[in-house]
């Protein structure tokens, strides 16, 4: 219709990482709250699609065929191609390295926006400076963006990230794994991508599911291919008390179990970002990392961390090699933390 200007269009570069695109939620949401036509869309790897398909501000996720750390120029050049039949008016590039900018700019997209980053000058045109002062979290970083560069952070909370799952998508995956229907589980996340000094101990996580046990609640142990071992380690020094799954789910079926579950116990990890997007009752564990970057955002999370005169020290592997700062958090103070 005549005199009827088009949606603002927007492209965001997504991040690598699952918990990173959960706390990128938070700047799709400030998005539509400026922008109430907006369309949005995603570039992100193919392992996080079923994330984005699960927030409601996000129109289409394009795959993105690089793998993390791959240059390959030509290939950003022909995606920067195909990109540009949509004409976006502004990408927003979350990543902070040169060549993730390149696409957008390959693109022809006129408003390219990110954080100065590694030299990326030439690349983006709205280039905003970080001060990690005032704005320490990650989401906050992100959510930042939708705003005009140099101006202050806004006034408005910060939007916390909300996955979709229907009581109907639960207890589909719950058929398809054949586990019961009418339990609500505690879950545990024992795996970090990161390294093993985000991680708490196979044998505490096992006290840990003894102890629920007891009280008749049933515990799930949720992961990657890479947390079937450590799953395994924790069922068998828990037995007839952890059911392990890891492994065994997808991400989608990952999110609709933990959105059934009562209680969620999880490393720093991006399953611990996908439990409190859901809402549910958690507790998140903290080793080397540190809440302060980028804490659950829900109500409903607790920080376990037994704030260790040497953490954060943000290592893979504990440099002292005591990784005290995991050892030390007994299974008790964490079921201390539990609301029964």
């Amino acid at each position: 219709m005549s005199g009827v200007s088009r949606p603002l269009r927007i492209l965001i570069v997504a991040p690598a990482w699952i918990g990173d695109t959960i706390l990128a939620q938070s700047l799709f949401m400030r998005l539509h709250q400026k922008h109430p036509n907006l369309v949005l869309d995603v570039l992100a790897p193919a392992w996080s699609a079923p994330l984005l398909a699960r927030m409601g501000e996000v129109r289409n996720v394009i795959d993105n065929p690089l793998a993390h750390g791959e240059f390959n120029l030509p290939a950003r050049w022909r995606l920067g191609q195909a990109l540009r039949n949509t004409a976006y008016d502004e990408a927003i590039v979350l990543p902070n390295s040169w060549k993730s900018a390149l696409p957008p700019f390959f693109a022809g997209i006129p408003v390219r926006t990110g954080y100065t980053g590694e030299a990326r000058i030439g690349l983006l045109n709205r280039r905003h400076r970080l001060d990690p002062l005032v704005l320490p979290q990650l989401a906050q970083r992100y959510a930042q963006l939708a705003e005009t560069p140099d101006s202050p952070p806004s006034a408005r909370p910060l939007p916390q990230p909300q996955l979709q799952s229907s009581a109907q998508q639960q207890r589909a995956v719950r058929l398809t794994l054949r586990l019961p229907v009418d339990v609500q589980p505690a879950i545990f996340c024992p795996g970090a991508e990161f390294g093993p000094a985000k991680r708490w101990p196979v044998r505490h996580f096992a006290a840990l599911a003894r102890s629920l046990a007891a009280d008749g609640i049933p515990v799930w142990l949720i992961g990657s291919h890479k947390d079937v071992a450590t799953g395994e380690e924790i069922a068998q020094l828990a037995p007839d008390a952890a059911l392990n799954l890891c492994g065994r789910t997808s991400l989608e079926q990952a999110i609709d179990l933990l959105a059934g579950a009562r209680l969620v116990v999880s490393n720093d990890s991006g399953l611990m970002h996908v439990a409190a997007a859901l809402n549910r009752p958690l507790l998140a564990i903290y080793g080397s990392s540190s809440p302060t970057y980028t804490p659950p955002l829900s109500p409903h999370a607790k920080i376990v961390t037994l704030n260790a005169d040497c953490s954060p020290c943000f290592k893979r592997v504990c440099p002292l090699g005591h990784f005290k700062c995991l050892e030390h958090l007994t299974p008790e103070s964490v079921l201390n933390q539990i609301d029964h």
